[in-house]
């Protein structure tokens, strides 16, 4: 699998739909059951609350992949 980057659209996105719009699953309930089943990461520590919110900067990993959240493109950084 490969590395993914999400720009957020919100001020964040719950774990189980970032797994979905990645890619790595078919559908939220799907992307549920990856969390449960314990082979998400978020920030290199086990997730098992499929409805975490998943902000900026934050990097989940399933598997061999990760997915880089990012500020909305054409975002400026905040100082």
């Amino acid at each position: 699998m490969n590395d993914v980057e999400y720009h957020l659209t919100e001020e964040y996105i719950e774990l189980n739909h970032l797994l979905k719009l990645a890619g790595f699953a078919s559908s939220g309930g799907g992307g549920s059951a990856l969390v449960v089943q314990g082979l998400v990461t978020v920030d290199g520590k086990p997730e098992s609350r499929k409805r975490n919110k998943i902000r900026v900067g934050q990097v989940v990993r399933y598997g061999g992949a990760r997915i880089f959240v990012l500020a909305p493109k054409g975002s400026q950084p905040k100082s």
